[in-house]
């Protein structure tokens, strides 16, 4: 909490706030500081007059800002053109604020003409208060300062913060050098030590009923205690009861009923203080991981300057040039012509060299004592808001919530773009030119080479983010913290569920990705590359991922008719049509085992519902397998057919009633479609060269109502035929 200090001192003491009220820019001052920064204005210059002479509050506090504030030296004073203006110099706070002190108002003495008549007293004079942090201006009205509302949420925070400062709690009723205490009586709001506590407080009659708390609980208890309710600055003897939307501020109902809000929306404190929370609750939120970006950044910052430093190290400078022996010999051939000049050239060249060498270093140092510096203001901030939030005072909260939140956001955005990059590289590639002739030796410099692309590090696999659900599994990843290299883009890769050779899946600027379509029950290895201008990165570690064993899935309202009506999650379905509709499941299915059934909840007046699978582009107003896209079987109370592309085939005896369970079982690994009713084997296998992506499919009418069960175990009846035919 100690970063959290500055935002609870006064712009122009220093000094933690003492009694701060809230100014209408948002910003809070000392009551006591803001009676000694008050300047006096003469009385025609009061709003009345300005009516009179068509100047607006806005355009005279325009001019006001100017007559006040002077670029020159940011300080405040009054009028230059009335006789009384201050001429005291002006002050600093310990914050850096320029402050006039209060001028002493000069004794009214009688003003006489030179006739000897008696002259009217100089006009009275109004109070304008400067705001020290953003310099706006403002009249104060009649009642002075007592208009402006207190922070009182501001207040509990520095008692909080002072108390934790504070050291061991003391016995209140000790009367010389008084001990540590051992309760506290949250009835008695009183702190005792132990013989304190016996003597004073007897454990028996009607203290026997109070509570006793250790003394840090109960300092918890006493500052988390709900505070005195807020009263209208306009209305003294009411209470904060609503907040007006427009004015941002919470009002009472007197001055709803006076007229000054009595068009404006106002909502209800509660719900604003509530509102207000939970959005600067969600701003800090953000706040924070900027934060968190600007610590491993000043990481970054630090081993930049280590690196610089090394780099002129002498074990480092024979790896400027990939062949040094080369570039050596041509250099001693170079130097035993031009030697003389040479040896001055080379003293201009090293100075240059170091000159840049402390360059960057200041440059990164630079970069790190400001953003050490935001940092700790960000820091502070938070720390501030987190207090902020935990108070009890919804009026008091939300005269000050506007402006954290707008705070917040703009801090935020302080660290946007740009602020977290490194201002300077690393890097010393230098190379000596020998191309310039003998006579333009004392042209001879070093050539600035363009520092090498490199190619990215290896990205880093976010294990936490990484899963799969049914046949389709979701990766994600990111660059190393420390990376000095940035990626144009990524690769992913898997293999093929039986340890075969990867492939890519997805190549974009993309840091996650879902791959859909994978194999039931099989083990996938997954793999991810970077890649700039300059190259492929190295592949990050392979992930192992599982896909389901068994298809969970629920019926797909995106896809089916429009008549469908769907409930229990989508798991159950009817249909408010006499003619047949189709519902296709969620989930489609290219390779494997699968097996699903559909239990009849409602069966009505003899329909005839289709159950199978179908492709997604399926009719949907006609029974299922009536075109070439599905292939079904559809059945009554007696019989059952097979159909596909309008063909029926396979009459079998055997129907459905309510309660009756249908089985669909999908084989790829054989390419065929078998049905059961009630756990057998209606007729013989169905449909065979079965292949493509294939989605489960029902039809039905309004007389049936049927629900879908997924994740089921291969029937017995399959199983002992597939035992069989081995």
């Amino acid at each position: 909490m100690e970063e959290m200090e500055e935002e609870l001192k006064c712009p122009v003491c220093g000094s933690f706030y003492r009694e701060p009220i809230i100014l209408p820019c948002s910003h809070s001052l000392c009551l006591s500081c803001a009676r000694n920064i008050l300047v006096q204005t003469p009385d025609s210059e009061s709003p009345q007059s300005r009516r009179a002479s068509g100047l607006s509050d806005y355009d005279y506090l325009d001019l006001d800002k100017m007559s006040l504030y002077s670029e020159a030296d940011s300080g405040y004073g009054s009028y230059g053109g009335f006789a009384s203006a201050p001429t005291t110099p002006c002050q600093k706070s310990p914050n850096g604020v320029r402050v006039f002190p209060p001028s002493m108002p000069a004794p009214h003495l009688p003003h006489h003409h030179s006739s000897g008549a008696l002259l009217p007293p100089p006009p009275a004079r109004n109070q304008c208060l400067t705001c020290p942090q953003c310099h706006r201006s403002l009249l104060l009205d009649d009642r002075g300062l007592r208009g402006f509302a207190k922070n009182r949420v501001l207040e509990g925070v520095i008692e909080r913060y002072q108390q934790s400062k504070a050291a061991a709690l003391r016995c209140q009723l000790c009367e010389k050098n008084p001990k540590e205490a051992t309760v506290m009586c949250e009835q008695c709001d009183v702190f005792y030590c132990e013989p304190c506590r016996l003597r004073c407080h007897p454990p028996r009659g009607p203290l026997a009923k109070h509570r006793l708390l250790p003394p840090a609980q109960g300092r918890v208890s006493r500052r988390l205690s709900p505070r005195k309710i807020s009263t209208c600055t306009d209305h003294e003897l009411e209470n904060h009861s609503m907040y007006c939307v427009q004015c941002k501020m919470p009002v009472c109902y007197q001055c709803l009923e006076e007229g000054k809000h009595s068009s404006h929306e106002v909502k209800a404190l509660g719900a604003m203080w509530k509102l207000h929370k939970s959005q600067l609750s969600q701003a800090l939120n953000g706040l924070s991981d900027r934060a968190k970006e600007a610590k491993e950044f000043l990481v970054q910052l630090r081993n930049m300057v280590q690196q610089i430093q090394v780099q002129l190290s002498p074990d480092k400078e024979s790896n400027h040039k990939e062949n040094s022996v080369e570039f050596e010999a041509c250099l001693v051939a170079q130097c035993d012509a031009l030697i003389d000049a040479l040896n001055r050239r080379k003293v201009q060249l090293l100075s240059r060299v170091n000159k840049e060498h402390e360059h960057k270093l200041k440059v990164v140092r630079d970069q790190i004592s400001h953003c050490t510096v935001k940092l700790r203001q960000t820091t502070g901030l938070m720390e501030y808001c987190l207090e902020v939030i935990k108070e009890n005072d919804p009026s008091g909260f939300l005269q000050i919530s506007d402006a954290l939140i707008r705070r917040v956001h703009l801090t935020e955005d302080q660290w946007g773009k740009g602020t977290l990059t490194p201002r300077m590289t690393t890097d010393f590639d230098l190379n000596l030119d020998s191309a310039p002739l003998l006579q333009s030796i004392h042209q001879l410099d070093f050539v600035q080479m363009k520092a090498p692309s490199l190619v990215p590090a290896p990205p880093i696999l976010q294990m936490e983010e990484c899963c799969t659900h049914n046949n389709s599994a979701t990766l994600s990843w990111k660059q190393p913290p420390m990376s000095m290299v940035q990626a144009e883009g990524y690769i992913l890769e898997l293999d093929d569920g039986n340890g075969g050779q990867f492939r890519e899946v997805f190549v974009g600027k993309e840091t996650m990705c879902t791959v859909d379509g994978l194999h039931f029950n099989s083990t996938y290895n997954a793999r991810v590359k970077a890649f700039n201008k300059a190259g492929v990165s190295m592949y990050s570690k392979t992930l192992v991922l599982q896909t389901s064993e068994v298809a969970w899935f629920a019926f797909d309202p995106g896809s089916a008719h429009s008549d469908i009506i769907f409930s229990n999650d989508n798991l159950t379905v009817t249909c408010n049509s006499y003619d047949d509709r189709v519902v296709l499941g969620k989930t489609g299915f290219s390779k494997g085992v699968h097996y699903w059934e559909l239990t009849i909840d409602r069966y009505d007046n003899h329909p005839d519902p289709a159950f199978g699978v179908a492709r997604v582009e399926v009719m949907k107003d006609v029974m299922l397998g009536k075109d070439d896209k599905a292939w079904a079987m559809y059945v009554d109370n007696n019989r059952s057919w097979f159909m596909h592309n309008n063909s029926h085939t396979n009459r079998t005896e055997g129907g459905i009633t309510k309660g009756a369970t249908v089985g669909v079982l999908l084989d790829f690994t054989r390419r065929t479609l078998t049905f059961s009713i009630n756990e057998e084997q209606q007729g013989p296998v169905a449909f065979e060269n079965m292949e493509g992506l294939l989605f489960p499919a029902v039809s039905l009418n309004r007389n049936v109502q049927v629900t879908l069960h997924t994740g089921m175990p291969i029937p017995r009846f399959y199983s002992s035929r597939a035992s069989i035919a081995s």
